[in-house]
């Protein structure tokens, strides 16, 4: 359990520097530059994964239950996962109206992912992962629309075509994960 507890600081922790370092994080960048930032960043998060991986992997071996979770909540947690998936995809899909209107998709994205996870799952190990990923989200989502806010931050608007592409996008990007990747990735299968 301490590797994933040492990951998950890691990983959120260099994630949450915008919002709870944001001074430190640009006096670094302004006297080292910003690939030098980038790049411990880079490192960090990526020591982060893995313990993450590995901790959560090794917590599943002995699992520390602490509720019974109905199994209606696997099927609530894989449709809501859907909607993470198309929140992901317009992050990256230029001039979609979900952007636009909801300005930081790809932390909500991880706001629903985590809480459908929560809801499906029981385990310390579970809470740990998914609720310290929905607690980062809820706090990056808060102060990015803070900063937003203090600089003006105006979004273009969206078109049909990029929204109509961001859901087929993360329609398609959602059923190849949960019909064919989840399972051997994550040795639990969705719909099976």
């Amino acid at each position: 359990m301490s590797a994933l507890i040492l990951g998950l600081l890691l990983f959120l922790g260099m994630h949450s520097a915008r919002i709870v370092a944001d001074g430190p994080r640009s006096r670094f960048i302004a006297q080292r530059g910003a690939g030098a930032w980038k790049g411990l960043y880079t490192l960090a998060s990526l020591a982060g994964f893995v313990l993450i991986v590995w901790g959560y992997g090794q917590a599943r071996q002995q699992p520390v239950l602490l509720w019974s979770s109905p199994i209606w909540t696997r099927h609530l947690a894989s449709v809501l996962t859907l909607p993470a998936f198309v929140l992901l995809a317009a992050a990256y899909v230029p001039r979609n109206a979900l952007k636009a209107k909801l300005h930081h998709p790809m932390v909500l994205s991880v706001k629903t992912w985590a809480l459908a996870h929560l809801l499906a799952n029981n385990t310390l190990a579970d809470v740990l992962l998914f609720g310290g990923f929905l607690l980062w989200a809820a706090l990056s989502f808060r102060a990015a629309r803070q900063r937003d806010r203090a600089a003006g931050t105006v979004y273009p608007a969206g078109t049909a075509a990029g929204t109509a592409l961001t859901i087929v996008i993360g329609g398609v990007a959602w059923a190849a994960f949960a019909l064919w990747l989840h399972g051997p990735l994550i040795g639990v299968r969705p719909f099976g």
